[in-house]
């Protein structure tokens, strides 16, 4: 078998993903009837970073699956002495059968994934969070069926996942429209690419991408490791997800956040808690979408 890793939503094809989609849902419906396909595989996780959702839904996972997982932070291994990713990467990939990475920089996990044996997926990187954008779609397509005729807005920081959206939209060819402060927009690679696309819109103004959309999605405007500064702040004024804002968009619109929330900054709690919030199936779907893909990868 060929290793397969998931470093960024691009490392699957549209057909892929409509596969790993349907897989999830699946899973989600035959909760308590789930073949153990993992039964005496082990995961291994390395989280640079704090996690409530990736760890858990992990472990749960593989669990579910019949496997188990070994838990790593970083500053409690040799990683945290100065060991390299690839020498880490060339000896645990002897012990286990898949690594996943929570990591600062994109180049790390690529440096593990180059010198290990067995699958490594990406648990977030400054640059991509591939999982999270995997349990977007799968909410998308719980709640609003077909995703190619879908227009998806998101409004915040040009962060981890705004650049996994580009890629989503890239790949399946919905609609989608980013709106981010100047000064903070995603990646010029991925913006780059992005203009080839009749279908994908870069803006400031938040209040234009959002009319008539059927979905908005938002995220922390402070990712894990940013300095939060008044300046900053002061940036994203207008930017905020609130009832105001919700109005422009189709009245059946539903809002995305994939967590956690600074509840008051980036959206509002009657936004987050409101009728047309799907957050939490979104963080819930985390599950079943890593399932389905260490089921893909580890098997």
């Amino acid at each position: 078998m060929i290793k397969r890793d998931c470093l960024k939503l691009s490392d699957f094809d549209a057909k892929e993903i409509n596969r790993l989609m349907a897989r999830a849902l699946f899973f989600k419906k035959n909760k308590r009837r789930v073949p153990p396909k993992l039964k005496g595989k082990i995961l291994g996780l390395i989280f640079e970073k704090s996690s409530t959702r990736t760890r858990v839904s992990f472990e749960a996972a593989m669990t579910r699956l019949g496997g188990s997982s070994v838990y790593l932070d970083k500053n409690a291994s040799q990683l945290g002495r100065g060991e390299t990713y690839a020498d880490t990467a060339r000896v645990l990939s002897r012990y286990l059968d898949g690594l996943v990475l929570r990591a600062y920089a994109q180049h790390d996990l690529e440096e593990m994934a180059s010198h290990s044996r067995v699958p490594v997926i990406n648990g977030l990187t400054d640059l991509y969070h591939p999982c999270q954008l995997l349990a977007d779609l799968m909410t998308l397509m719980e709640h609003k069926k077909n995703l190619k005729n879908i227009k998806v807005a998101y409004v915040g920081d040009g962060n981890n996942m705004a650049n996994s959206w580009l890629e989503a939209s890239l790949l399946l060819g919905f609609e989608l429209r980013i709106a981010c402060p100047a000064g903070f927009l995603p990646s010029p690679d991925l913006l780059q690419q992005a203009r080839r696309s009749p279908r994908i819109t870069v803006s400031h103004d938040p209040v234009e991408m959002v009319k008539g959309v059927d979905a908005i999605n938002t995220d922390t405007w402070f990712s894990m490791g940013q300095e939060v500064t008044k300046e900053k702040k002061e940036a994203f004024n207008g930017f905020q997800v609130n009832q105001k804002l919700l109005s422009h968009a189709h009245r059946e619109a539903v809002v995305l956040h994939c967590l956690p929330a600074h509840r008051g900054e980036e959206i509002t709690d009657d936004v987050m808690d409101g009728k047309q919030s799907v957050i939490f199936d979104q963080a819930e779907n985390r599950l079943y979408v890593q399932m389905a893909l260490l089921e893909k990868l580890l098997t």
